[in-house]
C-alpha cells in the first residue's frame, strides 16, 4: 500500500509517500481500507517536532512512528477470526489513537478502538469532517466544563476543526455561543449556529464588558490570566493547548478562587470512552445537528500541501487527504 512516511523532524518536505507493507488483522482486529483522513494541528505538530514537549510522545531525536494521522473513514476490507461488531463491507470511522498510521491507504484497527459505523447519508470525507474536533471538543465541554443548558459559552477559534465542532456541540448542549474568528469566516461561524460572532481583528473579547460561564480557547490564542476578567463567578477557562502556565495554573485554581483555568490531553483518554463518543456523534449527526466543514481536500500525493495549509493557520474546519485506491 501507499503512505506518507517522514523519518525525521522538519517542514512539510520531510514527508514523503512511498510503498509499505499492508498491515494484516489479528484475530480481534480489522482491516479499513481508508477514503479519507484528517490533517490535524496535531499531526503538523508531530512532523515537526515543535514544541520540543511533543516529543515525549513521537520519540526525542526521530519519530517512532513513519505514519501520521488519527482520524480517518473507510470500508472494512478484512476482519479477524474473532471480530463480531463489524463485518467486511461497513462504513466505518473512528481514530487510531496514539498508534497513527490513518494517513496511509489501510490501516489496523482493534475491534474495541474508536470505530464506529459511519452516519448514513454522508460520503467518506463528510464522515471524516463531521468527526474531526469532535473527539476533543465533545470532552472538554461535557465533561470538564459541564456546560448546560442555559449557560453563556464564548469559543475562540470558532472556525477551525475543534472551535466549528465545539460551536455545533455547545448549540447541541443548549447553551448560547459567541464564536471569536476572522472576519472572512463570521458567517460561517453563523451558519454553525453561534448566536453572536466577534471578529477579533476588530474586537479584544476580553475588554467587551461581556461575560460568560466558559472560555474555550480551541485556538490557543488567549491565556487564563487575560480570559478571567471575562468569567463568571464559578466560570471555566478551556484551552486545547498546553504551556507551563496552564498547566500550573490548572493545578492552583483547583485550590483558590472561583475560575477555574483547565487543559485536559483528551488523545489521551480511553479507547471505550472515544468509542461511546463516537456512536454519541452518528446520532447527534444522523438527527441533523452535526455538520461537516471542509477546508480542503488533497490526493495522498500531496499530503505535503495538506500540512502546508494546517500550517499557515489559515484553514476553516478541517483538512483532508483522499485516497484514490483506482488510480493507485
Amino acid at each position: 500500500m501507499r503512505a506518507v512516511t517522514y523519518r525525521k523532524y522538519g517542514t512539510p518536505d520531510v514527508l514523503t509517500v512511498e510503498d509499505v507493507q499492508t498491515p494484516t488483522p489479528g484475530d480481534q482486529d480489522v482491516l479499513v481500507k481508508i477514503h479519507a483522513a484528517v490533517v490535524t494541528a496535531t499531526d503538523a505538530t508531530f512532523r515537526a517536532g515543535d514544541p520540543f514537549y511533543s516529543r515525549m510522545f513521537t520519540g526525542p531525536v526521530k519519530p517512532k512512528a513513519e505514519t501520521l494521522g488519527g482520524e480517518f473513514a473507510g470500508e472494512v476490507v478484512a476482519v479477524g477470526k474473532d471480530v463480531t461488531r463489524f463485518a467486511v463491507g461497513d462504513r466505518v470511522f473512528g481514530d487510531t489513537g496514539p498508534a497513527l498510521g490513518a494517513h496511509a491507504e489501510y490501516v489496523r484497527v482493534p475491534e474495541d478502538g474508536a470505530l464506529a459505523v459511519m452516519p448514513t447519508g454522508l460520503d467518506y470525507a463528510q464522515a471524516t469532517a463531521v468527526l474531526d474536533g469532535v473527539l476533543t471538543a465533545l470532552p472538554f465541554l461535557r465533561d470538564h466544563a459541564r456546560l448546560r443548558e442555559g449557560q453563556e459559552i464564548l469559543i475562540n477559534g470558532a472556525a477551525g476543526s475543534v472551535g466549528a465542532a465545539a460551536v455545533q456541540l455547545a448549540r447541541h448542549l443548549g447553551a448560547r455561543v459567541t464564536g471569536v474568528c476572522s472576519g472572512a469566516k463570521r458567517e460561517l461561524v453563523r451558519s454553525l449556529g453561534a448566536d453572536e460572532v466577534i471578529d477579533y481583528a476588530e474586537e479584544d473579547f476580553t475588554r467587551s464588558g461581556r461575560t460568560y460561564d466558559v472560555v474555550f480557547d480551541a485556538a490557543g490564542k488567549s491565556s487564563f490570566s487575560r480570559s478571567k476578567r471575562v468569567l463568571n463567578s464559578g466560570g471555566v477557562y478551556l484551552s486545547t493547548v498546553p504551556s507551563p502556565g496552564i498547566l500550573l495554573q490548572s493545578f492552583w485554581t483547583r485550590k483558590l478562587g472561583d475560575k477555574r483555568a483547565i487543559i485536559a490531553f483528551t488523545g489521551l483518554r480511553p479507547t471505550p470512552d472515544k468509542a461511546e463518543d463516537l456512536r454519541f456523534l452518528t446520532q447527534i449527526t444522523e438527527a441533523g445537528q452535526m455538520k461537516p466543514v471542509i477546508d480542503g481536500r488533497y490526493p495522498l500525493a500531496e499530503a505535503a500541501d495538506a500540512h502546508r495549509r494546517v500550517d499557515s493557520g489559515r484553514k476553516q474546519g478541517c483538512v483532508l487527504i483522499t485516497m484514490d485506491h483506482d488510480a493507485a
